[in-house]
């Protein structure tokens, strides 16, 4: 198992690979519809989507997590 100081790094990983999984799916089918060949087409996007993804997520996360704490309103204090 991976040591736990890793959690928010194995987060950016797993986060990165569905999110690049999808959405490189959704737009290579968006662009050039259901082609014969649209398995490698979408998995070349995956390939270089997951690659901008994995390091854009472990950048934004910090941003995205104070952005949240700031937008959501937090319990009242008893």
């Amino acid at each position: 198992m991976i040591p736990v100081r890793y959690q928010k790094l194995v987060f950016a990983f797993f986060m990165a690979l569905i999110m690049s999984c999808i959405m490189s799916c959704i737009i290579s089918i968006f662009n050039v519809g259901f082609v014969p060949n649209i398995v490698t087409i979408w998995l070349k996007a995956w390939a270089f989507a997951f690659v901008v993804a994995f390091p854009t997520i472990t950048l934004v996360a910090p941003i995205a997590q104070r952005l949240t704490a700031w937008a959501v309103q937090s319990p009242a204090k008893q």
